[in-house]
């Protein structure tokens, strides 16, 4: 699915995360290191179901979920970075509650 380009827009039901809605696209993944409950900077992806396939990107405390309720999400990236990320991670998630959707681009970076 690499690289997305895409908006990050903050979430409604999750908490402190912002999401990338993909509406009826279903990847075919099935559940592997699923979880409700992703830390900062950790981006899990729900493939579908009874909600629309999404990636969550959480900034602080969140549990992922829609209007249908409590979803279970597949870890699947971290986002680490030198000193500071925590800080610049809140400040995208304050960007999108307070200054609407935010253009992304998810890539992957190889040692």
């Amino acid at each position: 699915m690499l690289p997305i380009d895409a908006q990050l827009i903050h979430c409604r039901w999750t908490g402190e995360s912002t999401w990338i809605p993909f509406g009826d696209f279903r990847p075919g993944l099935e559940y592997e290191n699923h979880t409700s409950h992703p830390a900062p900077g950790q981006l899990a992806i729900y493939p579908g179901g009874i909600s629309e396939c999404e990636i969550f990107f959480p900034y602080g405390g969140c549990t992922t979920a829609s209007k249908v309720g409590q979803l279970a999400a597949n870890h699947f990236a971290s986002v680490f970075g030198e000193e500071g990320w925590e800080d610049r991670l809140r400040e995208v998630g304050r960007r999108c509650l307070w200054e609407g959707a935010q253009a992304i681009r998810i890539t992957e970076e190889t040692d």
